[in-house]
């Protein structure tokens, strides 16, 4: 197969469905592509059997090109991330790995233009985020939740009203900033520079006021990414953390135990916001995204500094502020139901406190009128406790 061959295969691939995120390689399997959260398995064209490993490990070679440091992070630590680009039909962000001796690739399939606020329909509370001078912003969720998208929402209204320069460390580059009011410089890990902490390092010689890192990957890059929000700038990256506590554990253990004190009084300072991300199946197909929103206010440093106790979470703060553009997951999972854009069976499974949207979507359905419980038919029992007289 030549390179020609792979993108005449893609363009078909494309073309199969609506809504394609992601397209698969794999060994004994038909290409595959993730449609609406769900994998749905291709045969391009008629008697095609199942790739082999050959086929797999030709498609591998033929998106690494001539890149010989990404066959070398390939054959070295058994995986590599690439950029991929099909004319100007699509991008994708490539992940090639090894497994059973054998090669297999997942290409995330990238919008041809930056989203914007509106279009992503995001939380009314996030529009506030650029307005931040300094600090970090921390984006989280599994991946493929639409962290980047989010952000990218977020870079897009900055963009267009702040005349600010703005440097972006990715891997590899997913959105292209075209020029506005602000000034973009994009930089690709392994292309542009070696590690994240050495191009965040290298940033803050570059004069930008908004830094984006694609990854808080290992302790050192968040260390220099808390210098780079204590210095002044605006620090926007992504965690793969389910809630807002663990992402603040998630960065407290990446510390020695020495230096948990300084790291809590650091972190208290520098964040202004944790958005965490999940992405549910929606009535009619699609996906839709459910947000858990902590804000760095006073009752958030004291937490982050003191630790959680009993009365006294993130939750708690999250789920009581929303007047302040806070908000729980459960909260967020009640307004789309209400909206009638999810079930009720989709709101328990992606719920993370069963017994609290419980009580949340009880009371939308009361509102409603319809039922809330399953239970018919009861009748008192009269007879209960009485002696029956003995013959």
């Amino acid at each position: 197969m030549r390179r020609v061959q792979l993108d005449n295969m893609l363009a078909a691939i494309l073309e199969s469905y609506k809504n394609i995120s992601d397209v698969n390689f794999t060994a004994g399997k038909f290409p595959q592509v993730e449609v609406d959260g769900e994998l749905i398995e291709l045969k391009i064209y008629p008697g095609m059997e199942p790739l082999s490993a050959f086929q797999t490990e030709t498609i591998a070679l033929n998106l690494l090109g001539n890149n010989r440091r990404l066959h070398h992070t390939l054959i070295e630590q058994g995986s590599c991330d690439l950029s991929y680009s099909l004319g100007e039909k699509a991008r994708f962000r490539v992940n090639i790995f090894s497994q059973k001796g054998c090669y297999s690739i997942v290409m995330r399939r990238l919008a041809n233009r930056v989203p914007t606020f509106e279009e992503m329909k995001l939380p009314e509370s996030l529009a506030k985020l650029p307005q931040d001078k300094n600090g970090i912003i921390l984006f989280t969720g599994a991946t493929g939740s639409g962290k980047t998208t989010s952000i990218a929402a977020i870079l897009d209204i900055i963009n267009k009203t702040k005349a600010v320069h703005v440097v972006t460390l990715e891997d590899p580059v997913e959105y292209v900033y075209g020029h506005h009011k602000a000034t973009f410089n994009q930089r690709e890990l392994g292309v542009d520079f070696d590690s994240f902490a050495l191009g965040l390092r290298a940033a803050l010689r570059q004069a930008p006021k908004v830094i984006l890192v694609g990854e808080m990957r290992d302790r050192e890059t968040v260390d220099i990414g808390l210098t780079a929000a204590e210095t002044g700038h605006l620090v926007l990256s992504t965690l793969h953390t389910i809630n807002a506590g663990q992402t603040i554990n998630r960065i407290i253990g990446m510390f020695d135990k020495a230096e948990e004190t300084q790291t809590r009084m650091r972190l208290a300072d520098t964040v202004r916001w944790i958005v965490c991300q999940r992405l549910l199946p929606k009535i009619g197909g699609g996906r839709v995204a459910a947000f858990e929103i902590l804000g760095g206010g006073l009752r958030t440093k004291d937490l982050i500094i003191n630790g959680q106790s009993e009365g006294k979470t993130y939750y708690s703060i999250m789920e009581s502020s929303r007047t302040f553009g806070m908000m729980t997951f459960e909260q967020s999972i009640t307004d789309l139901f209400s909206a009638g854009l999810i079930t009720e069976e989709t709101a328990l499974a992606y719920s993370s406190r069963k017994g609290v949207i419980g009580r949340y979507l009880d009371g939308i359905k009361s509102i409603r009128g319809e039922k809330t419980t399953n239970i018919e038919s009861l009748d008192m029992d009269k007879e209960y406790g009485k002696k029956k007289e003995l013959i």
